[in-house]
């Protein structure tokens, strides 16, 4: 083999040797490459009580946390509401809105609060983006069609309201 031939030789056999089948020089499968955690939904469960000011302190803690914040009202007997809460606390609602915290309030139980801090809505689920002094601002979306379709009609929407506060 002539001396031109044989370093083209040897050339092509450390490429293929470095580069073959995702292996490192030692023989090793290189490890995958990590991806970004996705920082899953949060729930807030609330007591009811002061709702403007328990918003006031959710909004301030996820500014501290660089978290999306909606306030979420809801209920028991509201189908598309349980069809929401389940994907989110199932975590199947993170890839798709990563670092969003949800303060959720019961219709049934906080109606009246709600409406005085500005929360009202002719229909739930309702997602409301928060003032900064935790009244709400007048920007939702509110209601949903029945059955297992519920967060995939929902999401659309939510993902709008979010843009808003950006």
């Amino acid at each position: 083999m002539r001396a031109r031939q044989w370093r083209v030789a040897v050339c092509a056999a450390a490429a293929l040797a470095v580069s073959a089948c995702g292996k490192t020089e030692a023989g090793r499968p290189e490890p995958p490459a990590a991806k970004a955690p996705v920082v899953p939904v949060e729930i807030v469960k609330t007591t009811g009580d002061d709702v403007a000011e328990t918003v006031r302190r959710e909004v301030v803690r996820a500014k501290a946390d660089k978290r999306a914040l909606l306030v979420y009202v809801g209920a028991k007997w509201c189908e598309p509401c349980q069809y929401f809460h389940d994907a989110a606390a199932a975590g199947q609602l993170d890839a798709t809105f990563p670092g969003l915290r949800l303060v959720e309030f019961d219709l049934d139980r906080d109606e009246e609060a709600l409406e005085r801090a500005g929360y009202s809505s002719r229909m739930i689920p309702l997602f409301a983006l928060p003032r900064d002094d935790g009244s709400g601002s007048g920007e939702q979306i509110e209601g949903s069609i029945k059955g297992p379709g519920a967060v995939a009609q929902i999401t659309p929407r939510l993902r709008e309201l979010i843009a808003k506060r950006r």
